[in-house]
């Protein structure tokens, strides 16, 4: 039987890549609208990265909060990067897509008196991150959002399948070829496979998450931008075997935690934008030589985050007792796959949401809970979108387009030479010789974010160069924009 025969072939209205909480909501979105669905999920459901999220959600539900104030707090963390109209968006739909999920059956965390309970995070002004199970909120969410589409006879899983290849017919993009061999045609492929970090050697993001979505649109022609501005959590354990890289949410911080350096010493706000916690960090190390500082989170309360507590108690470490040694550890990148504010990228019919876009609203630096929030926000902008265009006549996939698709390679993986080298090269400082070297990287990615990383030539939010140790005025609001056939330009977007 022809690989692209009907029995292999999938019609769909939506295509979603990438099952994590972007994914899973863009696709109920579409579910809900009566639109069919294929959801394509390289693991098992609820065994995303987003399932290992500790943050939670910000928006601006507080008495004492508004979108005025967490727009204020977005742009100040982003560093004269923001792109104002995308951030305006997140803080004016946030509250909504929390009510959307309670009435998914998410259930927030809440007080007393059964009103939410909000957290207060690096960067913020005012307590307005919701959470579910403290740090437990990508678990929560992930697990109940899985479940209703698995449950969804409008949604087709594909678990354990990956895109192989985007398939663009003329100008837009008409679906896709997975690497099974299945090809799904949609009137519109959204992509949320999540971000990069797992591209460097330490990292608080499962190995999966090494761009793949970015490759995969980059490859079809799509424009990718801001891929030098990878966010550096500070709290990440470090030395510990079993816990290394686990991710000590900020949350902790919020509640009262502190840091210290081998003297015992507090050298920094410990609620300051993380781009200021995890360089603050990096001078102790650099200045002491030592792996790590002391997160006392001794008066903590173990009940507010009970996860992280038997985690650490599972790898011999008692933070009621004693410190917790962390470091900074690549943990976000803002970059990803250009779109615009209804999450359009460059090519017609292909969308992208979550980690894997770069709509301008994190700038040079995210702001704490913010991600999660842009998940929802956007995925549902994206499907509304694409379901209010009309519906593109059906394409044929001739067997030479067929073949063509499925001798593109798969997007690569990083080996660990790869991992150490941007680790190196790429890290908390930078240096010209450094992304240099990195440029003769044989993976894709790598020599993309080296060129960004070398043509800012400033230091700004996440991304600090040593020959540039102070911000450049004129890189305000410039965001680096690679093409689809690989040149770079600088673009402002309103």
């Amino acid at each position: 039987m022809p690989a692209h025969s009907p029995a292999r072939r999938k019609d769909a209205d939506v295509a979603v890549v990438g099952a994590g909480a972007a994914g899973l909501y863009a696709a109920l979105c579409a579910a809900r609208e009566h639109a069919s669905v294929v959801l394509i999920s390289a693991t098992p459901l609820a065994q995303t990265a987003s399932y290992w999220a500790q943050g939670g959600l910000a928006a601006a539900i507080a008495e004492d909060d508004s979108a005025e104030l967490h727009l204020k707090d977005t742009e100040r963390a982003g560093r004269a990067l923001v792109r104002r109209s995308a951030a305006e968006i997140l803080v004016q739909e946030a509250p909504a897509c929390v009510r959307d999920l309670q009435a998914l059956g998410v259930s927030f965390d809440a007080d007393r008196f059964g009103r939410l309970a909000l957290g207060l995070e690096g960067g913020h002004s005012v307590r307005r991150v919701v959470h579910a199970g403290g740090s437990a909120t990508g678990r929560r969410l992930v697990r109940q959002l899985s479940a209703l589409a698995a449950e969804e006879p409008r949604i087709s899983v594909f678990e354990g399948a990956r895109a192989q290849a985007l398939w663009r017919s003329g100008d837009a993009c008409r679906g896709l070829v997975c690497d099974d061999g299945r090809v799904v045609s949609a009137r519109a492929v959204v992509i949320a496979t999540g971000g990069a970090a797992a591209l460097w050697a330490r990292t608080t993001n499962p190995p999966g998450s090494q761009g793949v979505g970015l490759l995969l649109a980059h490859a079809a022609g799509a424009e990718l931008a801001d891929l030098e501005l990878m966010q550096f959590h500070p709290t990440a354990v470090i030395g510990v075997r079993g816990r290394e890289g686990f991710l000590v949410t900020e949350a902790i911080r919020g509640e009262g935690a502190t840091l210290h350096d081998g003297a015992g010493e507090r050298f920094v706000d410990e609620l300051a934008p993380r781009d200021e916690v995890s360089r603050s960090i990096q001078v102790v190390l650099e200045q002491s030589g030592a792996q790590s500082v002391g997160l006392d989170m001794r008066a903590i309360d173990p009940a507010l985050f009970p996860n992280i507590v038997a985690a650490l108690r599972e790898a011999g470490l008692d933070p009621t007792s004693e410190l917790i040694p962390v470091a900074p550890a690549a943990h976000y990148m803002m970059g990803g796959i250009v779109t615009d504010l209804d999450a359009r990228s460059s090519i017609p019919g292909l969308y992208a949401v979550g980690e894997s876009s770069c709509t301008g609203l994190h700038g040079a630096n995210r702001l704490a809970s913010n991600s999660l929030s842009e998940c929802f926000v956007f995925a549902r902008r994206a499907v509304a979108d694409a379901l209010s265009r009309s519906a593109p006549a059906a394409a044929a996939l001739a067997d030479s387009e067929l073949q063509a698709l499925r001798e593109l390679p798969a997007p690569a993986s990083a080996d660990r030479e790869t991992r150490e080298a941007l680790w190196r090269d790429a890290g908390v400082v930078r240096s010209e010789a450094g992304l240099k070297r990195l440029l003769e990287s044989p993976h894709p990615l790598t020599g993309l974010i080296a060129r960004c990383a070398l043509a800012r030539t400033e230091s700004r939010g996440a991304h600090l160069r040593v020959e540039y140790p102070q911000p450049d005025r004129t890189f305000d609001h410039e965001h680096a924009v690679i093409d689809g056939s690989g040149e770079l330009a600088w673009q402002r977007w309103s």
